[in-house]
């Protein structure tokens, strides 16, 4: 263990895990950052594939519910932009992510009159076509969403953006010559690889259901990549100017302002990248269940985007994927379970009441760690990592000293 690693531990010890393990991440260079990660990111892709015995469901795949998660990851990295980075609450997220995978639906669903499949886009890799357009198309309602709204703040921002998250989701259900309305789009293209005798339609395919080589581990493997991909680009940003405007933007937007920080221009940045990354999910969402309706993009699940990022910490990355992982992982895990610790449960019924169960946790936290169980520890610093160990080794050094002058006396 290297010194500043120790030095990550003792520093505070009245911290709780969660600080502690967040320090000692810090702590370590960049190269022993990835020599940790890339193990840890292997074995967590190896999950529904080792199926161990105490995280593995018994009512529903294991391979699904993955991939559930790391759809949800992606929504939860996308909300903490702005959420957590930028400090604009968003209550209607869930537009972004119906934006994305209608996009997918109306490019290549066999119901859309837009549908291109049977012309110029074969629906073999027809996905792979709709999936930039859905992110790009989702970017630009964002830009154009954000552009008149931004200036308002608080409570007046969070109506308007519950209000566009209904507005998207009515006209889904209302504009039935596009959408099908209420039906819905089915049949929607998926990457069509790995095709073989037992899997005649591909890997990704629906059809392939047999676990845990199913279809649920592939769309969690492709999730995973794409959860590694956006993890990169919002890191380097948050390490940027970008990303320094936008906690200063948080914590004072009026400081901000004064300082010369251009905090529109930022917000719309902000509101941008998050919801391309919504388009994102909604695209892996729409290729994964091959067919979309208006009710899956509801107000509920706005908020349960929302839940995650809190839960997990706002503006901590790690923790709002923490986060997600929560809000899909427990009510499935009650999901056919008869007993639970040698107690007889009706495990179905508990997962109906998830949404209880979620507000008893927020009111908990709001209470007791109302940063959530991983917080951001946001440093503005130019020169980063090095500044922060050196200041830390000097309070350390100056701590050492005085506790030794203590003793001596």
């Amino acid at each position: 263990m290297s010194t500043d690693t120790v030095d990550a531990v003792h520093v505070a010890p009245h911290l709780g895990v969660g600080d502690r393990l967040r320090l000692w991440w810090d702590s370590l260079s960049r190269p022993a950052q990835w020599g940790f990660g890339v193990p840890a990111l292997v074995l967590l892709a190896l999950l529904p594939v080792l199926r161990p015995p105490v995280l593995t469901t018994v009512g529903t795949d294991f391979g699904g519910v993955m991939a559930q998660f790391g759809m949800y990851a992606l929504l939860a990295i996308g909300l903490n932009v702005v959420v957590g980075q930028a400090g604009l609450l968003d209550l209607g997220y869930v537009g972004f992510y119906a934006i994305g995978a209608y996009t997918v639906g109306l490019i290549t669903s066999t119901d859309s009159p837009w549908n291109q499949t049977d012309e110029w886009l074969p629906q073999s890799w027809g996905w792979v076509v709709a999936l930039p357009l859905a992110v790009a198309i989702t970017a630009v309602s964002g830009l154009i969403l954000g552009s008149p709204t931004l200036r308002l703040r608080g409570d007046y921002l969070a109506i308007v953006t519950l209000g566009f998250g209904e507005i998207v989701r009515l006209l889904a259900d209302n504009l039935k010559t596009l959408t099908n309305g209420g039906r819905g789009l089915s049949q929607i293209a998926y990457p069509v690889v790995g095709t073989s005798e037992t899997r005649p339609t591909g890997v990704f395919s629906a059809g392939n259901a047999q676990p845990p080589w199913n279809a649920g581990l592939f769309w969690y493997w492709l999730a995973l990549v794409a959860i590694v991909v956006v993890l990169l680009v919002v890191g380097n940003l948050e390490r940027s100017r970008v990303g320094r405007a936008w906690v200063a933007i948080r914590e004072d937007e009026d400081a901000a302002e004064i300082m010369g920080v251009p905090t529109f221009t930022f917000k719309l940045w902000a509101f941008l990248i998050g919801a391309a990354i919504g388009g994102l999910g909604g695209a892996l969402y729409a290729g994964q269940v091959q067919f979309v309706i208006p009710t899956t993009f509801n107000v509920i699940n706005s908020m349960l985007f929302l839940c995650a990022v809190v839960i997990g910490g706002q503006g901590n990355k790690l923790g709002v994927i923490l986060g997600a992982f929560i809000i899909v992982y427990l009510p499935n895990f009650f999901l056919g379970r008869t007993s639970l610790l040698g107690i007889p449960i009706d495990g179905n019924e508990i997962a109906n009441y998830k949404y209880l169960f979620f507000g008893l946790a927020l009111m908990a936290l709001m209470i007791f760690r109302p940063q959530g169980l991983f917080p951001a520890r946001q440093k503005l610093l130019t020169y980063g990592r090095s500044m922060y160990q050196a200041a830390r080794r000097v309070a350390l050094a100056v701590t050492g000293d005085a506790e030794q002058s203590e003793g001596a006396r």
